[in-house]
């Protein structure tokens, strides 16, 4: 790093002030500045400065290769800013980067928070389902948001969904001489705010947050009664054993429920449906658990449409295993990797039968039987049996 020519600066309301030297030599020398309108004028950086194209591109950066450059951004470059965006397209002898205060430190000092204890959320443009699973009464939740309506529509979004009770802070220009910090309660909040540099500080309380355990409740999910059933869904997780950062294979996925209570253990889900309006439902529950951006749909019937997709650390398949599905599943499966199939008719149990004689693992058949009304007492309704094959390539 001898010599890069690219500085990522991390700029912060009080402007030029707040710049370490390093940061202003950087700036003096530069021909050319890219960042926000906002940023450009706290820098003074005159003709030089080049406002982001919006959608933001960092190719515009990359034209100006070999040639003393600069790059603005608020507080830290490398939280939910351009700076991570920049430096995986260069290598690393061509940047250096000098950061600020983040707004989420800065909030967290005018509130006294741990701010390891917090979570943090960049919803510049990403839904406020992102906040879902997150939200659990006493939880603290920092938000950097779009612009002054947005505390507004989130207040909104919060009551509907049982968390009016919740504290609500509007914090603007934090550091700078316009600084201001509100109070409010969400249910409470009402009105648009006149400063676009906005983030919400967000204390939960009132509703009822997303279980943690396996097997949520099927009335949490959209679908037309071809869902894995949530005693059966818990068995079905507990031998999947998702992990962070693992992605899953979920074949025949149906309303989606195992992608889902997957991607809520912090993995991805290719979630693999023939029916267009099953896919459709999975995307739906996908969404309403703020998970859209960790589960992706892919309708098509397997095994055709495993074509292209990235290897697993884990399978489920719900029902309609065949020879030729394994196989084609089998092949791709790197050791280690975890199956869990389903059955449900004689044929497939007697095939999961053979692989378990074949592969090892663990067979297991699950009867459960509900209560149910029967004339002036009640009786047990028995489901039909499932049959889970779990094993380990």
């Amino acid at each position: 790093m001898a010599d890069p020519w690219l500085t990522i600066i991390g700029i912060g309301e009080d402007g030029l002030d707040g710049l370490s030297e390093a940061s202003r030599n950087a700036l003096a020398k530069a021909e050319t500045v890219f960042g926000g309108e906002r940023h450009l004028a706290l820098a003074d950086v005159g003709s030089r400065g080049h406002p982001w194209p919006v959608p933001f591109d960092a190719d515009v950066v990359l034209s100006c290769r070999g040639r003393p450059t600069a790059v603005l951004a608020s507080g830290d470059p490398f939280w939910h800013g351009a700076g991570a965006s920049l430096a995986e397209k260069l290598d690393a002898g061509e940047w250096i980067a000098h950061s600020a205060l983040s707004t989420f430190s800065l909030a967290a000092a005018r509130l006294g928070w741990r701010l390891e204890t917090a979570a943090c959320f960049g919803l510049h443009a990403a839904p406020f389902e992102r906040l879902i699973p997150h939200l659990a009464n006493d939880a603290r939740i920092l938000c950097l948001v779009r612009d002054g309506k947005a505390p507004g529509d989130l207040a909104k979004w919060l009551s509907e969904r049982g968390w009016g009770a919740s504290a609500f802070w509007t914090l603007a220009a934090l550091g700078g001489p316009r600084e201001s910090i509100v109070e409010h309660r969400a249910d409470g909040f009402a009105g648009d705010l006149a400063e676009d540099l906005v983030a919400i500080a967000l204390e939960a309380r009132g509703g009822r947050g997303i279980s943690r355990s396996s097997g949520l409740s099927d009335d949490l999910f959209v679908h037309d009664g071809q869902i894995t059933k949530r005693p059966v869904r818990a068995l079905a997780l507990s031998a999947l054993a998702p992990r962070a950062g693992e992605r899953l294979w979920d074949v025949g996925a149906g309303s989606g429920s195992i992608s889902v209570e997957w991607a809520l253990c912090g993995g991805t889900a290719i979630a693999i449906e023939a029916r267009e309006d099953r896919a459709a439902n999975i995307r739906s529950n996908a969404a309403a658990f703020g998970l859209a951006h960790r589960i992706t749909v892919v309708t098509g019937k397997a095994p055709e449409a495993l074509a292209g997709q990235e290897v697993p650390d884990a399978v489920f398949i719900g029902g309609g295993l065949d020879r030729a599905l394994f196989d084609a599943v089998w092949s791709r499966l790197s050791p280690g990797a975890r199956l869990v199939a389903h059955s449900v008719t004689l044929e497939t149990e007697a095939l999961l039968g053979e692989l378990h004689q074949r592969h090892g693992g663990e067979l297991m058949r699950v009867e459960i039987a509900h209560a149910a009304p029967l004339g002036r007492y009640r009786s047990w309704e028995a489901a039909r049996p499932v049959v889970q094959w779990s094993t380990v390539r």
